[in-house]
């Protein structure tokens, strides 16, 4: 690398500067302060762990997104975290292992090889929340809300579209199909890019009867307002699918008794992170953003490779990118200058009273210009020392 370019960062890599990098600081302190008031356990796992924890379970879904390094003590391979999930899941089933309902929250920084999309950075700073132990409506629709009430904190005024849908039919149509993994992992991939003439010419391979037929290759096109439900319980006859159905209908309406101006998007053949969900998956979206806010779902099994596999849901969204569309512009915060008085005992109580009161207090420095960021002054008047307009 040339001398001139040693202070470029790697592609996708961003740093946060004066004045944006304290209002990621003050809006992770309002979100942390958000889970905190529903019961929410801050945790702060490492950056770095052993890479088969990262990876173990429904953690190897990370695996191409992981930078991997070797730990010059022991030898052993380690990896920097991608996903901050894996992480919260080995604390719940091993460092608390909490009997009944774990509801722990977390904010930090994580590392991709490549990102996420064309918006996205490779060193997101991710924020989220996840409840363990409890299995149902009530903890889904709890994660749920206060995801929605995280982008309404954050500033996200634009209406809200929540994508849901669910993994359920899907295993269910696979597993009575008899697929095998290669056939479903090809299937997967024509649903991700709902290319239907490739779809249809799969399912015509496929050695079925008419009813599984016809269900399968109606799933891509189950997607769309509430009303797509109605059709699918009418379309499967697998117990597990018109069970997951049943799921989504309840869910859909018990969120938008809490939230009706919040409009919900069914989408049956969305198996975002298909490897790492077990239920009812969820997305949520803004018109001027073109990828998902915050997104999240059920992944009961997340913890059995730890030895603890508890019921588990959460969501996770980046902080910049909220930041971005908040609408919020960021600005240096004004200060009161101090003078360059180091030996006046009076001057220093007043500087160190403001500061315990809040206010920011720059000590001028001699021969340096006046800070930008100050837009008052210590003056003194008698004994006293006032702020005055500079």
């Amino acid at each position: 690398m040339a001398l001139a370019d040693r202070w470029l960062l790697p592609e996708g890599i961003k740093e946060l500067l004066p004045p944006q990098a304290r209002q990621a600081e003050l809006m992770r302190r309002r979100l942390l302060d958000l889970y905190n008031t529903w019961g929410y356990e801050l945790v702060m796992p490492p950056l770095v762990e052993h890479l088969e924890s990262l990876l173990t379970g429904t953690g190897r879904d990370l695996d191409l997104n992981t930078f991997k390094i070797t730990d010059r003590i022991s030898g052993h391979a380690l990896g920097i975290r991608a996903d901050i999930t894996p992480q919260v899941a080995r604390i719940d089933a091993h460092r608390l292992r909490t009997e009944g309902a774990s509801r722990l929250c977390y904010c930090g920084s994580i590392v991709h090889t490549h990102p996420a999309h064309m918006l996205a950075s490779r060193n997101p700073l991710q924020a989220g929340a996840e409840l363990y132990g409890h299995a149902g409506l009530d903890s889904d629709v709890e994660v749920i809300a206060l995801m929605l009430e995280t982008l309404h904190l954050a500033g996200v005024n634009e209406s809200l579209t929540l994508d849901l849908g669910h993994v359920g039919p899907f295993r269910a149509l696979v597993r009575q199909a008899g697929l095998t993994q290669e056939q479903k992992d090809q299937f997967i991939e024509l649903l991700q890019r709902k290319a239907m003439p490739e779809i249809e010419a799969f399912i015509a391979t496929l050695s079925l009867d008419d009813a599984l037929h016809q269900q399968l290759a109606m799933l891509p096109r189950l997607h769309g307002t509430l009303d797509v439900l109605g059709r699918a319980r009418e379309c499967f006859t697998h117990p597990d699918a018109c069970q997951a159905v049943e799921y989504l209908m309840q869910l859909a309406e018990r969120v938008q008794q809490r939230y009706p101006e919040v409009r919900c998007y069914v989408d049956l053949a969305e198996l975002r992170g298909y490897h790492y969900h077990t239920g009812v998956v969820f997305a949520a979206y803004t018109p001027s953003y073109g990828q998902a806010l915050a997104k999240g779902g059920r992944y009961d099994e997340i913890g059995q490779d730890f030895g603890r596999a508890r019921p588990a849901t959460g969501f996770s969204t980046d902080l910049s990118t909220l930041i971005d569309l908040s609408g919020l512009t960021a600005q240096s915060e004004p200060a009161v200058l101090a003078p360059a008085v180091p030996e006046d005992t009076s001057l220093q109580q007043a500087v160190r009273d403001l500061r315990q009161q809040g206010v920011r207090v720059i000590q001028m420095l001699e021969g340096l210009p006046v800070p930008d960021s100050c837009d008052r002054q210590l003056q003194k008047q008698g004994d006293e020392w006032q702020i005055k307009p500079l």
